[in-house]
């Protein structure tokens, strides 16, 4: 039976987070299946991304407030093994549910999961590599898994720019924002020797980062639609994103006059109100483009 403790740290919810990843793969996908459909995204969302949770949070151990959890109870070894276990169920189910290479894709998405937090690589106290890891892996890589997933593809499928295109996009995205959910963590990072950078650029600098970044990532999203469909998807695209500038900059002068503000709440509210609008973009993305509904 699993421990109450065990089920907080797999973080379940926090899934909700890395969707809109999913969900750009699903609306650039055109070999749609609705098994592919279901089974792809539980794999993923509620094997995969839980067993990556777990395992970090078993070795990172932490005392203070990390994603998706507040007060994190102590961890034990039946998360260990939970983590473990939920992974070799991804990476089976993958393989006989979809195709070997998106079974392939969740071993190695696994693999550099686990490099972040163990003790052994411990990606995670090497701010540049660290954070390009992240960048890589849970944009690029994963859009580029979901896509072989949900379409039952090969590699040959992959070398495409209106593929590469996303993948880098979604990179990109994280790259901007990740630093922002390491934000609150400074003080017990530093504890434990994990110099992220988010530490390294300091509270202010890493609003700056990320505001600059994500003003980049903006005019390539912009770019894309106009290239590949049209001017009325990027304003669409722009307008379920006011909520999240909105929300970015009047935080952003609250910490400019106390950097006590850049805390796990106002960060979560961010996380939740980012997910929970480019979701929503990708999801109407993925209908128009689709026409499903007119069918």
């Amino acid at each position: 039976m699993l421990l109450k403790s065990t089920l907080l740290h797999l973080r379940f919810p926090f899934s909700f987070f890395l969707m809109p990843v999913y969900f750009f793969a699903l609306a650039i996908s055109p070999n749609l299946n609705g098994d592919r459909l279901l089974w792809s995204f539980i794999i993923i969302h509620i094997f995969l991304y839980p067993a990556s949770n777990g395992f970090n949070s078993y070795f990172d151990k932490d005392e203070g407030s990390i994603g998706g959890l507040k007060n994190p109870p102590p961890v034990n070894k039946g998360l260990y093994y939970s983590s473990i276990f939920l992974d070799i169920l991804a990476i089976v189910l993958g393989i006989f549910k979809i195709n070997l290479l998106f079974g392939v894709m969740l071993f190695i998405y696994g693999l550099v999961s686990k490099a972040y937090s163990h003790p052994i690589i411990r990606l995670k106290k090497y701010p540049v590599g660290g954070w390009l890891m992240v960048g890589l892996f849970q944009g690029a890589f994963t859009l580029l898994m979901c896509y072989v997933g949900i379409n039952n593809y090969g590699w040959e499928n992959l070398w495409n720019v209106r593929v590469l295109i996303p993948a880098t996009l979604s990179s990109v995205i994280l790259l901007g924002t990740y630093p922002m959910t390491q934000i609150y963590q400074h003080d017990e990072d530093a504890r434990r020797g994990d110099k992220t950078l988010s530490l390294m650029l300091g509270v202010r600098g890493t609003f700056i980062f990320v505001l600059v970044v994500f003003t980049f990532v903006t005019v390539g999203y912009v770019g894309y639609f106009y290239k590949f469909h049209s001017l009325w998807y990027a304003e669409i695209f722009l307008a379920a994103l006011a909520p999240v500038v909105f929300f970015f900059l009047s935080w952003l002068y609250q910490v400019w006059k106390n950097p006590a503000k850049a805390n796990f709440t106002n960060t979560m509210w961010l996380n939740f109100l980012s997910a929970f609008c480019l979701n929503g973009f990708f999801i109407w993305f993925f209908l128009e483009t689709s026409h499903i509904l007119q069918l």
